[in-house]
């Protein structure tokens, strides 16, 4: 996972949105699609960026894939995060 992909997949709104979706359990793509005015193209690449960003896991159960949301790479930005703002207090004190 690199910061760079993540952030990127971050900074569009529908993708946020999605995983806003996916805060409530896995989902597959067909009921994500339903969530939205776009095509199915359309939301699967979206899903394709969230999953090479490491935001979504997907997992195959049939002739369908779910997908869920990944958060050790959520918590993997949050650590860094407060840490960039940690360092930033000590410096100011």
């Amino acid at each position: 996972m690199s910061f760079q992909a993540t952030f990127k997949a971050l900074s569009d709104p529908t993708r946020r949105e999605i995983l806003q979706l996916l805060r409530q359990g896995a989902r597959s793509a067909g009921e994500i699609a339903e969530h939205f005015d776009m095509t199915g193209a359309t939301i699967s690449h979206h899903l394709s960026i969230l999953k090479n960003a490491g935001l979504v896991d997907a997992d195959r159960h049939g002739t369908y894939i779910y997908y869920e949301l990944n958060l050790s790479v959520l918590e993997e930005i949050l650590s860094w995060m407060k840490g960039m703002m940690e360092d930033t207090h000590e410096k100011n004190k």
